[in-house]
This record gives C-alpha cells, sequence and structure tokens, in this order.
C-alpha cells in the first residue's frame, strides 16, 4: 500500500547530519555548505516507485547545474536486505546516480526531517530552508503517465534562482519507511 508524504511546513530548517555513504565514507551536510541548493531524496532499491523513477532523478540532477543532491535511505537492510549498502551501490550505479548515497541505519534523519516513503524529496534552498516536498512528477507505476520529473525539476529551478517555488506542492507518494521495531 502506498503512503504520501507529510508534506512537512515550508521553512524547516534542514537538520545536520554526518552518515556514512555506501562506501563507508561519512558525508556530512556541512560538505554542502557553499551549494544554493541541496536536494535530500529518500530512496530505496527495493521500492517500485522508487525503481520507477531512479533514472530519471539521475538526469534531473545531472542537468541541475549548482544543485548539491545526496540520496538516503533510511530502511531497515536487516528485514530488507534489497536496501543493504551494498543493493544500493549497485542501484546507484544502475541508474547512473552521481550524488552520495547515504546509509541511515539508526533511522535519525528520516525521523528528523520526517520523511514518510520511498521516494521522497527535501529541497532546501541555500539558508538550508525547506523550500520543496512533493512529487518528482505526477507518474507512478502503472498509471501510464512518463516520467518527466517535471515536479521536482522545476522546483530546482526555482530555488537555484533564488525564488519560492509556487504552491501547491502534490505529495510524493512511494513505500513506507520500513521503521525497525
Amino acid at each position: 500500500m502506498a503512503v504520501p508524504s507529510q508534506m512537512v511546513p515550508l521553512g524547516t530548517e534542514m537538520p545536520d547530519f554526518a552518515l556514512p555513504d555506501v562506501t563507508g565514507a561519512t558525508v556530512r551536510s556541512a560538505d554542502f555548505a557553499g551549494a544554493p541548493a541541496l536536494l535530500v531524496a529518500f530512496l530505496c532499491n527495493h521500492c517500485p516507485y522508487v525503481r520507477h523513477l531512479e533514472i530519471g532523478l539521475g538526469q534531473v540532477v545531472a542537468r541541475s547545474t549548482g544543485l548539491a543532491a545526496v540520496g538516503v535511505c533510511s530502511n531497515d537492510a536487516h528485514a530488507y536486505p534489497d536496501d543493504r549498502p551494498e543493493a544500493l551501490a549497485e542501484q546507484s550505479a544502475r541508474a547512473g546516480w552521481t550524488f552520495p548515497y547515504l546509509v541511515d541505519a539508526d533511522q535519525r534523519l528520516a525521523r528528523d526531517v520526517r520523511a514518510a516513503c520511498t521516494p521522497d524529496f527535501f529541497l532546501y534552498d541555500a539558508q538550508r530552508r525547506l523550500a520543496y516536498r512533493g512529487a518528482f512528477d505526477p507518474s507512478t507505476p502503472g498509471n501510464g503517465l512518463p516520467v518527466t520529473g517535471e515536479s521536482l525539476g522545476a522546483a530546482i529551478g526555482h530555488v537555484l534562482a533564488g525564488r519560492p517555488v509556487p504552491e501547491p506542492h502534490a505529495p510524493s507518494l512511494g513505500c513506507s519507511i520500513k521503521w525497525r521495531v
């Protein structure tokens, strides 16, 4: 059953993070201090909603000059072995992602930003205030709409230009984050 994102209030401050990427190297929020925008995308390998758009996500990020981005997997990898770091590394290569893919094993970052599903997109401006949260585009697995990235891509364009992202923002829809018990 698909769940929507929580639509966290715009202007919410991004929490600091220091998480390992799929190779074990630590990536910190401070590493992106100079970027005019930072996309934090909650993703995973096993979810059909993420797989549906993973190549498109890589393309949107690659053509967004100036955007910093990280993928984050917060799922319980013990219960969902397809979301172990080595499987996430394979996904990143398959999808052509050039951004770091982080492992939120204690699920703290997901809880801090109130992520609910995969995919769940949080786009922060230069002051690291939430400027967009919502859908990649209107497509979902099986609805027949093409994967374009139009919603997230437009939001990124606004933020990189220093403009607010016009409302309304449609919530993202996907598999629930697999919380540890």
